[in-house]
């Protein structure tokens, strides 16, 4: 099968339709082999109805309902391993990212040898104080951190080769830093394309702007498992040893000024350098326990789902 679409969404039943048509037609004008994988994320109006007469009518059309709202990550997650095209191409049911982008998309993953591909929005349509200035901001501290020269992370249409999907893991919030752990997974050719963003038609975004707190919060957590997820030790026992070093220091000095430079001074409990050595020595224990507690942890780390699907259809 040469494309695989998934498309996660939470209560988009106006746009369902239209987007299946267009989504039908472009890729039948193309001569693609193709699935089309709707991931009802909890919908609370008919939006899994109309995926049920669709995926009836069209075998290629396939569904899958969520028992409640899990977040998109997670959808995201259950439509990966439910597919099995060659290219795997993800985007937004709200018709703001355009299905034409599609065979160019699949050029760049089969044709020009890239790992993923990921859109950039580089005109939008959405307000510019509320959304486009917060996500400007976003993506800056995302490059900088990441070290990856992407324009817009939080761009829904992305083009992946289908070993990328199967070896990463999208739990949490982390579906914008897909690029990320791909890049940390060792998919390094990674690029991106100008893709065309179009005004919401129907209803209004689901997304407030605590979506860029929580945004920066993942991006600080992604930091921190990129660099010491696979090997916790390295980063508590470093801080663990610098802060044993210092109490042990502080310790010695008490120690050789009490027994030979001033004996009859004051107590050493009586003195700063005491409380000083012994809250490092106790804060350099501690880390050194949580890196070993890390690493029991990852050892004995089962893979499991975040999520309950409720229903499925054409899986």
């Amino acid at each position: 099968m040469n494309i695989s679409i998934v498309i996660p969404l939470l209560n988009e039943e106006e746009s369902i339709t239209e987007l299946y048509h267009w989504i039908a037609k472009v890729m039948q004008s193309n001569g693609y082999s193709y699935e089309i994988i709707f991931i009802d994320d909890g919908s609370t109006d008919s939006s899994w109805s109309i995926i049920e007469d669709i995926a009836l009518k069209d075998k290629q059309v396939k569904g899958i309902q969520f028992a409640q709202n899990f977040g998109k990550s997670q959808a995201l997650h259950a439509g990966f391993a439910a597919a099995k095209g060659d290219v795997v191409i993800t985007m937004d049911a709200d018709l703001q990212d355009n299905p034409e982008e599609i065979p160019d998309l699949y050029t760049m993953i089969i044709n020009e040898g890239y790992h993923l591909v990921s859109g950039w929005k580089k005109k939008r349509y959405d307000s510019k104080i509320a959304k486009n200035l917060p996500s400007k901001l976003f993506n800056f501290a995302a490059r900088k951190t990441s070290g990856l020269k992407l324009h817009d992370f939080n761009c829904g249409l992305k083009a992946y080769h289908k070993d990328v999907i199967k070896n990463i893991e999208v739990t949490g919030e982390m579906h914008r830093y897909i690029p990320v752990l791909a890049k940390n997974a060792g998919f390094s050719k990674i690029g991106e394309k100008v893709v065309l963003h179009q005004a919401r038609k129907y209803g209004e975004t689901k997304f407030g702007m605590e979506r860029f707190t929580r945004g920066f919060l993942d991006l600080i957590t992604i930091s921190f498992l990129s660099r010491f997820g696979k090997r916790p030790m390295h980063f508590f026992g470093t801080w663990g040893a610098i802060l044993l070093m210092v109490g042990f220091c502080f310790s010695l000095y008490l120690g050789i000024d009490k027994l030979f430079i001033n004996p009859t001074g004051r107590l050493i409990t009586e003195r700063p350098q005491f409380y000083i050595a012994l809250t490092s020595m106790i804060l350099g224990t501690q880390f050194f326990v949580a890196g070993f507690l890390g690493e029991l942890i990852l050892k004995s780390k089962k893979e499991t789902k975040n999520y309950t699907i409720k229903e499925q259809q054409n899986i």
